[in-house]
């Protein structure tokens, strides 16, 4: 269950930042209802992933997963751009992910 726990809580900390950004500073009231609940929702389910995932393994995947989507929630929903840095940075983010998952005892599945 822990593992279903964490995408929620990826999934609910991606709908809150989208939120966030249409929220325009919080001067918008329903995308500033949607980031307060989804960020909520998020730290509720990553406090019950941490009761069996290490908090360092379960932060790393909750934050990076949520910084490759918001990127690309920002690049096609915000029309925001990805310079060749940025791109290498969320390329090497996805990689240690990677290797965290599949390389790590610390990552129990």
């Amino acid at each position: 269950m822990s593992w279903l726990y964490l995408a929620i809580a990826i999934t609910a900390e991606i709908i809150a930042t989208t939120a966030l950004k249409a929220s325009d500073g919080f001067s918008r009231l329903y995308p500033a209802i949607v980031t307060t609940t989804g960020y909520v929702v998020a730290f509720y389910f990553l406090a019950l992933t941490l009761k069996t995932i290490p908090v360092g393994v379960a932060y790393a995947i909750w934050s990076g997963a949520g910084i490759v989507a918001i990127s690309l929630i920002g690049y096609v929903v915000f029309k925001q751009t990805l310079d060749t840095a940025a791109l290498i940075g969320i390329g090497m983010i996805v990689a240690g992910v990677v290797v965290l998952n599949v390389f790590s005892k610390s990552a129990m599945h």
